[in-house]
């Protein structure tokens, strides 16, 4: 669990951590000593102007106040003639400043006071992991690392020619903050630095000048700032020969220039979106007449994290899923698109023993953040639903519901602003071919004129009708929604209610109730069997409820399709050339993890952005960001352990190590 920092304001109004004692900026002029410090000192001006990518990447050591990431992001933006795209900040934080001390903190900077309010409004609450924050449509990329730096640093994802081209190494003074100081931190920073990446810090201690020496900085001294006679600063001589990417999930970068999405719903447009932030344009092939008429196509989807009693890779995954999604949403809602919904909460009811003692752990272990999820008794179910519950249960604050139709809408909308997003109807693409790395499509029986860089396959449970990706192990899982009318007494329903299926409040006078579950089918046929099952399970869990009792009249209801996998995680990553895979990874059936035969696919430039089952709604912006990240060569979005877990690359790589292949 994090904790926040316990911090005081001393006299001359600089909070104090107290933990540790000492200030988190100057009290003479803590944003001219970032400046100086910092900016200055790692020469940003000038390689701002003469950089040799799209995006510039600040890693830092400590994010306190965020004072040197806003001094940063005003200079890039006052910047006149700068030659990057992106600014990508990563910054490290083990102690966060609550919300409201840090809005006091950064008060006494007026000049700042436009960006520290856009800072402030997306500030995340105090939950480990990588929290990424975008600014003024994804120019600025702010990635919020909480936790023990010891432990976040080697979960970034590198390559051997590095990521990061300047260090910010700040942190309270190495006698006031010892664990942090270590010769695995400045070997961290050797690993992560691309070559002659920069650093500059405030202290001058001879252990730090000889540790950076030791990871391979070339390190000298200059003129600190103010009071301070000096500080250090330097380069790194050349990148890491090191990578801590695992081979067989290897992920490389390719040129972007225009990519081809195949699908039509959620994932199609979050994809069009994340890349178009970055200005490469799309073509969205939808066999459809219109956007969300496969899986995205219900009234009202509830928007909640599927969160287990431990911080494993899966729960992390959704959890940060989940406040991605909801930024990202919010700042749809907030740029005017129209798309109905609630933040009204989700509530999870314990409806049997089983279910009762899962939510007992989730909650008596605390490695979720109350601000997340917490436990409720039924009374306070009860005052939440503004209806009488008879289930203890958890709830979820900062879930709710929305359309997802005008959500797909909104997001392609707001991409088509951004960058060229073209969206052809009525099109269903037949092939892919792919020829000297260039990719091709048929469609509708005739071959497709456009060539593309990159095809992203986010077409649900017809990811699995191509060439290259018919021999992958995706499922179908059939689910049908029912439309309720409501009654004067559900329309009181103030929150999500889920249970072994879920009830949304009142929307066009409507409740959805859903939903049904069964595995391999493709069939979207309406049943009145599935109406009368998910109104009998809403009556059997809430028969003494009147919010239910009177729920009886179905108005309509949707089938859809879920696509998943066996292991219930999304597929995010570059298509396998299977029969090449279990050729060059053979030795994985004896636990041999080297000297493999080189891997280059023949389906090079073809992707997977699906397999989201009922999760969509939660996991697939963050899951897009992931994907655009691999393919532009940026900072992954998770932790390497999570972008492992939602690999194509996975599931052969587990029936090679089981001699099941």
């Amino acid at each position: 669990m994090i904790s926040n920092a316990k911090i005081h304001f001393n006299q001359s109004g600089t909070p104090v951590a107290d933990s540790f004692d000492d200030v988190y900026f100057s009290n003479d002029n803590g944003l001219a000593e970032s400046d100086y410090v910092f900016f200055q000192n790692n020469h940003l001006m000038r390689r701002f102007a003469e950089h040799d990518q799209r995006h510039f990447v600040i890693a830092e050591t400590g994010f306190g106040t965020g004072l040197n990431f806003l001094n940063t992001w005003q200079q890039f933006l006052n910047h006149p003639d700068k030659n990057i795209d992106t600014l990508h900040f990563i910054s490290f934080e083990k102690f966060p400043i609550a919300h409201d001390d840090l809005k006091a903190a950064l008060a006494v900077w007026p000049e700042l006071a436009p960006l520290a309010e856009k800072l402030l409004a997306v500030y995340p609450i105090a939950m480990a992991g990588c929290h990424r924050l975008q600014f003024d449509n994804g120019k600025v990329i702010l990635d919020l690392w909480f936790g023990d730096i010891q432990e976040t640093l080697p979960q970034l994802c590198y390559q051997q020619s590095g990521i990061v081209d300047a260090w910010y190494l700040d942190g309270f003074a190495p006698s006031k903050n010892p664990e942090m100081w270590q010769q695995s931190l400045f070997n961290a920073m050797a690993n992560l630095g691309r070559k002659n990446a920069t650093f500059a810090t405030f202290t001058a201690a001879g252990f730090v000048k000889r540790g950076l020496i030791e990871a391979g900085f070339n390190v000298t001294k200059a003129k600190g700032f103010g009071r301070k006679r000096e500080m250090l600063v330097g380069h790194l001589q050349s990148a890491t020969s090191a990578a801590n990417q695992t081979v067989y999930f290897e992920r490389q970068s390719q040129h972007c220039d225009h990519v081809a999405i195949i699908g039509g719903g959620i994932a199609s447009a979050s994809m069009a979106y994340a890349l178009a932030k970055r200005g490469v344009n799309t073509t969205i092939y939808c066999k459809d007449p219109q956007l969300a008429m496969g899986a995205s196509h219900n009234e009202q989807g509830a928007l909640y994290p599927h969160l287990q009693a431990d911080f494993n890779s899966g729960s992390e995954f959704y959890a940060h899923s989940f406040l991605y999604a909801k930024r990202q949403y919010q700042a749809l809602v907030d740029a005017g698109h129209e798309i109905a919904h609630q933040w009204c909460g989700v509530l999870l009811q314990s409806i049997s023993d089983k279910k009762q003692e899962i939510h007992h752990k989730v909650a008596s272990k605390e490695n979720w953040p109350t601000a997340l999820i917490h436990a409720v008794d039924a009374n306070q179910a009860s005052q939440i639903a503004n209806t009488s519950l008879p289930y203890p249960g958890l709830f979820i604050p900062l879930g709710g519901w929305l359309n997802p139709p005008q959500l797909v809408d909104a997001t392609i909308a707001e991409a088509q602003k951004l960058a060229s997003v073209e969206v052809r109807f009525n099109t269903q693409i037949d092939a892919i071919h792919c020829a000297n790395t260039q990719l091709t499509l048929s469609a509708n029986g005739q071959e497709v004129e456009q060539v593309y860089s990159q095809v992203i396959i986010a077409a649900g449970e017809h990811s699995e009708q191509f060439t290259q990706t018919n021999d992958y192990p995706l499922r179908a899982i059939r689910g049908q929604v029912s439309s309720i009318r409501a009654t004067e007494t559900s329309r009181k329903l103030a929150t999500v209610i889920c249970h072994k299926g879920y009830v949304t409040p009142v929307y066009n006078d409507l409740h959805c109730v859903g939903a049904t579950f069964e595995k391999d089918s493709k069939l979207r046929d309406i049943r009145s069997a599935d109406n009368e099952a998910n109104l009998t399970q809403l009556h059997t869990f809430y028969k003494d409820n009147t919010f239910a009792d009177d729920l009886a009249q179905v108005e309509f209801a949707k089938a859809a399709i879920r696509c998943t996998t066996d292991d219930h995680h999304a597929v995010v990553g570059a298509i396998p050339d299977t029969a090449h895979f279990i050729d060059c990874f053979d030795g994985l059936r004896k636990g041999q993890t080297y000297n493999h035969k080189p891997y280059h696919s023949e389906h090079k430039g073809i992707y997977f952005l699906t397999g989201f089952g009922a999760r969509g709604l939660c996991t697939v912006p963050l899951a897009s960001e992931l994907l655009c990240a691999e393919l532009l060569n940026e900072p992954l979005p998770t932790a390497q352990h999570i972008a492992d877990k939602l690999h194509p690359n996975r599931f052969l790589v587990k029936d090679l190590k089981r001699s099941k292949i």
